[in-house]
């Protein structure tokens, strides 16, 4: 089979689309992969060094939601449009609702990885102000998903989101994201630090909650603590002195990372999967998360919850784990198994490969 997919280089869709790719190639399929955003990184891209059945095409056209980004979507599709002639695949597979409406007669998949409204609801309590440029999104992702032949989510309650503040898909899926357990580390020792991986600039990850209590533990946070285009800007983040702000660190680096770290805090309020909960199960790292309707999708009988935003709560339960070795253990092997049984890239893959299969014989019956 022949799959065209698009992505962005931009967080954790460049993650799950480099499991995706890798085990589609490697199971005999041939891809054509779309970048759009930001070019890839040299670090970015070495998985594809090996991948002899992968044709990468990078691009610089903006990406949906951002706000000036009318021109380069009507360029980018055009740009699809050629290549779809060029390559003709059996199955389209886009990371981005805009080109769900495309005009073609393959088979088109439209991932819903996240949203601006689900996002701003999560981070806000509120739907985003009715603004030109709001009505014209919305507009946008519900003619993608309606042009689309199937809807694909992370998580339930992403697939949600779609029906509840754009349209109800005519054929929608649960997909899980997975990671290759054999990347990660899950028996080296422990040591008595607790790790964190998101932008501390973005709300919705939250990350700021664990500066805001005193812990009696070291504290690790992964990730930029400035807005993409405001780099150079003063830095207003003031952490305490047992806490270490890493920055952003590469694939190899922050395996490393997990394997050392006792317990793993997520305090995202809007996570529609969240790969580094994931990452950080595979490594064994104890799970602490944030009481929110996808961390007990995903890990309801392998983590411990805090209560909603509650920084307070949230220091309660590491120190609960701290104390109690044989705890934190079993979360941790709970959680390790989870991700194994339910996460895994290969599980992920065939579910693709499965859903591909169904959509190009339903188009050569019709």
């Amino acid at each position: 089979m022949y799959v065209l997919i698009t992505s962005d280089t931009v967080g954790g869709v460049w993650t799950y689309t480099q499991e995706l790719v890798t085990g589609l190639v490697y199971a005999g399929h041939r891809v054509t992969l779309v970048s759009f955003g930001k070019l890839p990184l040299p670090h970015q891209t070495a998985w594809m060094q090996t991948l002899s059945g992968l044709d990468y095409r990078p691009t610089e056209y903006r990406l949906e939601w951002m706000e000036i980004s009318d021109r380069d979507i009507e360029e980018s599709k055009r740009y699809l449009e050629l290549l779809i002639a060029e390559v003709k695949p059996d199955v389209l597979h886009f990371s981005q609702y805009c080109y769900g409406d495309l005009a073609t007669s393959i088979p088109k998949v439209v991932v819903a990885h996240s949203d601006i409204v689900s996002w701003w609801v999560a981070v806000h309590g509120r739907e985003p102000d009715e603004t030109p440029w709001m009505r014209n999104y919305r507009d946008m992702v519900s003619n993608g998903l309606s042009g689309s032949d199937l809807v694909v989510a992370p998580s339930r309650w992403m697939l949600d989101q779609v029906s509840k503040y754009y349209l109800q898909p005519s054929a929608e899926l649960v997909i899980y994201n997975g990671r290759s357990p054999a990347l990660f580390e899950p028996h080296l020792p422990k040591q008595d630090y607790i790790l964190s991986v998101g932008r501390i600039w973005d709300p919705a990850k939250n990350v700021s909650l664990l500066l805001e209590h005193e812990q009696e533990s070291r504290i690790s946070i992964v990730g930029w603590d400035r807005e993409p285009g405001r780099e150079h800007q003063h830095r207003d983040v003031h952490a305490p002195k047992n806490v270490s702000l890493l920055g952003a660190k590469s694939q190899a680096e922050l395996w490393d990372i997990y394997s050392r770290a006792g317990i793993y805090v997520a305090p995202s309020r809007y996570e529609p999967f969240g790969l580094a909960p994931l990452e950080a199960a595979l490594s064994r790292c104890a799970l602490v998360l944030n009481d929110n309707p996808v961390f007990h999708e995903l890990w309801s009988n392998s983590g411990i919850f805090f209560k909603k935003d509650d920084a307070e709560d949230c220091a309660r339960k590491i120190n609960e784990l701290r104390r109690d070795p044989e705890l934190r253990q079993r979360c941790a092997d709970r959680g390790f198994e989870n991700a194994c049984e339910k996460f895994s890239a290969l599980r992920m893959v065939e579910q693709y490969e499965h859903a591909y299969q169904e959509l190009s014989s339903r188009v050569r019956v019709a």
